[in-house]
């Protein structure tokens, strides 16, 4: 269990709006050629709301080294909406999601289950969240998920109660394919956790360096208990492939310091999405030189304005991956509460759609203070938000996305070159 930072927490009891006067109905009988009069329109009285949100943060195993930007995202997010005066109050719960192995995500969700939340924010690898979205929809809670990338999420059977704020994984996997059949003439190996995504995404990576002109000579797809991984890993090294597609995130840095052991650089190696992060301290100086990786979201250049909040919160940080999209996940549902005058999972699961702009014409919003004062003001909201327009479509995915690519330098860290 871990408690959130500073400001994440904060419980402010915001004034109530005074009660409006309803309009009251002509009941009266009319001689002829008279007219009754109009009933006044009915103006929104907002209600004092106390929501409790939960997090799945991994605070261990494979996917540990985002937690710390996601739990600050979501503090944020949090201080933001109470810091509105808005109406309405927010309360953290986190808990650690693990990663997919051993039962702590379930174990999780039994624990934020009990302490009420109705909204769920995570988990970040599809592998978590497909142990846990179960349960969670059967209670009626809402699920966000900030980087869950599996197409699978598309057509769950989720009660529309499932969401999240980052794009499906083929997209991905086309950009990366695209990208090294720019980069390499000739062959490549494919290794891809199961986990990650699916066969969805090596699929679109092979499809695409093939329509770029090369051959795929290698496509292993790795379980989860990593069974034969030395064998695979070997195999692969073997058939001397010009570069090598790591699709994963628990077995990611082996895969790749096999590689460099076997005498690739670092431009031959190209990664997708959750693998090794912004850093990659694993590695020995310079081995990383010239990687590619490709993931969703903005170029954090672009949003340090959020960057820095966020450093307010955690000096620590030095890996801001999927901030933007936990920090988008917990302003949708709090905007989706406001808009329901309702806590419960249904009822904000009824109206994400719509304040995300995926459903009418509402206003655009930048905020969640702008945005609650469309709200309140009886208008509906279009929230555009730190990872962009969001915009969730019927089956809760986001409908456009943001796909970068980035290089790691001769220091091992990465910065964006698309």
């Amino acid at each position: 269990m871990t408690s959130i930072p500073v400001g994440a927490r904060v419980s402010l009891r915001t004034r109530r709006w005074p009660t409006a006067v309803v309009g009251m109905l002509a009941a009266a009988l009319v001689l002829s050629g008279c007219s009754a009069a109009e009933p006044a329109e009915e103006t929104m009285v907002p209600q004092d709301l106390a929501l409790t949100i939960g997090a799945l943060v991994p605070e261990s195993g494979s996917l540990e080294k985002f937690g710390p930007a996601v739990s600050a995202a979501i503090a944020l997010a949090a201080q933001d909406v109470n810091d509105a005066d808005a109406n309405l109050t927010v309360t953290v719960e986190t808990r650690d999601s693990g990663d997919s192995t051993g039962t702590t995500a379930e174990d999780a969700v039994t624990e934020l289950l009990a302490a009420r939340a109705t909204v769920i924010i995570g988990g970040l690898s599809d592998g978590v969240s497909k142990k846990v979205v179960d349960k969670i929809t059967a209670a009626g809670v809402v699920e966000i998920s900030p980087a869950n990338n599996s197409p699978d999420f598309s057509s769950y059977d989720d009660s529309m109660l499932y969401w999240r704020t980052s794009p499906s994984c083929a997209l991905q996997g086309t950009v990366l394919g695209d990208e090294m059949a720019d980069r390499v003439e000739g062959s490549i190996a494919i290794l891809a956790e199961d986990v990650l995504c699916g066969p969805p995404l090596p699929r679109a990576v092979s499809e695409a360096f093939q329509r770029g002109g090369g051959d795929v000579i290698v496509d292993e797809r790795i379980d989860e208990a990593a069974a034969g991984l030395d064998d695979q890993i070997a195999e692969a090294i073997a058939a001397e492939p010009d570069a090598v597609a790591i699709l994963g995130t628990a077995k990611a840095e082996k895969i790749a310091q096999a590689f460099i052991a076997a005498g690739y650089s670092g431009d031959q190696l190209f990664f997708s999405g959750l693998s090794l992060g912004e850093r990659g301290s694993g590695f020995a100086a310079g081995s990383l030189t010239g990687s590619i990786v490709t993931q969703p979201g903005l170029d954090f250049s672009t949003i340090s304005d959020f960057t820095d909040r966020l450093l307010e919160i955690n000096p620590g940080l030095t890996d801001f991956s999927y901030a933007a999209e936990s920090y988008d996940a917990v302003i949708l549902a709090s905007l989706a509460a406001l808009a329901s005058q309702k806590t419960t999972g249904k009822e904000i699961a009824s109206k994400l759609q719509e304040v995300s702009g995926g459903a009418g014409s509402g206003e655009v919003a930048t905020t969640f203070a702008d945005a609650a004062a469309i709200i309140l003001s009886g208008d509906t909201v279009d929230y555009d938000g730190v990872s962009g327009p969001i915009t969730l479509s019927d089956n809760g995915d986001p409908q456009g996305a943001i796909i970068g690519v980035y290089e790691y330098g001769s220091d091992n860290v990465y910065t964006r070159i698309d």
